[in-house]
């Protein structure tokens, strides 16, 4: 049973992304199972510990925003990889060929829309961090949703600088500059990549020292002291970090988590926050309240004329990947004609011959606000954790380590354990694991190639305009620059 249901609305007080409205302005969000408040001003909020949650549900509800997790982040992180075409049909959003493509400008929207929306998330997760400690109320409680407050803003700031390199730094909620001279408030210079991990990593081991293990289930899908462990593994291992990456894995191998029999148990909507998941974003329909019901990372996934819009077209490349008699296939990717374990026949005049299946969501869920609005979208799960940890273990020449952990994502997958392997042979073997094993979940694909330091030639192989020492990173969007005055400078090539 999902439990973080955005079931009130309330007025938040929230600074737009920074570099791009330098001023004020409020934005409608929703919360979980909190009485309706009306429309509260700033002085007025902050002030009780009710108002303490909704901030920080409130960054969490962000995460179901259409710029956070639909459009932008699937065409940056998975339509510009090799693992999906754009999809859908000829001339349908049209500007996604150009991520298809890696022809993207730094003028083309979705980028500005993606940079805008997680500097929105950012600001709600600082209001919470800077005012949530005045509140009188339980401290146990209060450094909790600290806690929380800084995993997310962490997991925002992750998306901006795998995506851009370094980006403007911002702890605090801007104020308008005291003195004409000071524009610095709002509108600061990039930091370095360095920096912005730097920031990532303390946040995220501040909320792994607070964070509870677990939650009631009045709570479940908050942030947990795994989570948070789990994302500075991963924070680490795109550091190249190898020694910090096993440790932290291994602390969380630690804490109960185990895989799920069934690998396609953990796309269902019965699976969801399973004892595999870490981290996942929560999604439900709320009857009567639509506006709430606002995730669309399944609906812009599924069939077209059937369950959705029919984007994210997975490639016959990522199809031949998975190996003969592996599990995973079958969970990943659904088939024109095919018919779904829950009885839905696929259409066999359907535009594009495959689609996600783990967007998919059966026919029998209600569609009251929209297709797909109750599937949760998957962020960090078990398996993944084992898989950072025996890629670290084999950098750091640790082989029995490495194959153990391997082994285990194999064996789920209904694969023969690997016996022995050179560390370069395991590198491979453990790359090609972690594509098919997170293919189309949480977006890491086009990151991962670009850290394995093959970005170039894997896609360019499929036919991508792949640029090296260019399009390893997104162009800052021209629009932020423009508004910054040149404050903000481009990133090489665009």
């Amino acid at each position: 049973m999902k439990n973080i249901n955005f079931v009130a609305k309330r007025k938040v007080l929230m600074l737009a992304g920074i570099l791009t409205m330098g001023g004020f302005y409020s934005c409608s969000e929703d919360f979980l199972d909190v009485e309706p408040e009306g429309q509260a001003v700033s002085e007025q909020f902050f002030v009780t510990p009710d108002q303490a949650v909704q901030s920080v549900t409130a960054i969490y509800g962000h995460l179901k925003d259409f710029n956070v997790s639909a459009f932008p982040h699937l065409a940056i992180t998975t339509i510009a990889s090799d693992d999906a075409g754009k999809g859908s049909v000829p001339g349908d959003a049209g500007y996604l060929e150009d991520y298809d493509n890696l022809t993207f400008t730094p003028s083309i929207g979705l980028l500005d829309g993606y940079w805008v929306a997680q500097y929105q998330g950012i600001n709600l997760a600082n209001q919470s961090i800077s005012n949530i400690p005045a509140i009188e109320m339980d401290q146990a409680l209060k450094e909790r949703l600290i806690a929380e407050a800084k995993f997310l803003r962490a997991y925002y700031y992750f998306n901006l600088v795998r995506t851009f390199g370094g980006v403007p730094l911002r702890t605090t909620v801007p104020v308008p500059p005291t003195e004409p001279e000071d524009p610095a408030q709002l509108n600061p210079e990039r930091a370095s990549e360095e920096a912005v991990y730097e920031q990532i990593i303390g946040d995220l081991t501040d909320a792994s020292q607070v964070l509870p293990a677990t939650y009631s289930a009045a709570d479940a899908g908050r942030a947990t002291n795994g989570a948070a462990l789990a994302l500075l593994a991963k924070v680490q291992l795109y550091q190249k970090n190898w020694s910090e990456v096993l440790s932290l894995t291994e602390q969380v191998m630690g804490m109960g988590y185990s895989l799920t029999p069934n690998y396609h148990d953990n796309f269902t909507i019965a699976g969801e926050n399973n004892n595999e998941s870490i981290f996942e974003i929560q999604a439900q329909t709320i009857p009567g309240n639509c506006d709430a019901s606002n995730s669309q990372w399944a609906e812009v996934q599924g069939v077209r004329s059937q369950f959705g819009w029919g984007f994210v077209e997975p490639t016959e490349d990522l199809v031949n990947a998975f190996e003969e008699g592996d599990e995973r296939l079958d969970a990943t990717i659904l088939f024109r004609g095919e018919t779904t374990p829950e009885g839905d026949k696929i259409i066999e005049n359907a535009p594009n011959p495959r689609y996600n299946q783990k967007a998919y969501v059966p026919s029998y869920v209600t569609r009251q606000c929209g297709y797909g609005r109750d599937q949760n979208i998957r962020i960090l799960r078990y398996a993944e954790v084992l898989l950072m940890h025996s890629e670290a273990a084999n950098e750091q020449g640790l082989v029995e380590k490495a194959l153990f952990s391997l082994n285990m994502v194999r064996e789920r997958a209904g694969l023969d354990p690997i016996e022995s392997a050179s560390q370069q042979e395991l590198r491979n073997i453990i790359w090609h694991e972690r594509r098919v094993e997170l293919a189309l979940e949480n977006g890491d694909r086009f990151y991962d190639l670009v850290r394995q330091g093959r970005a170039a030639e894997v896609l360019q192989a499929q036919g991508k305009q792949f640029t090296e020492n260019k399009n390893e990173l997104y162009p800052i969007p021209q629009r932020q620059i423009d508004l910054s005055g040149g404050t903000l400078t481009q990133n090489p090539g665009y």
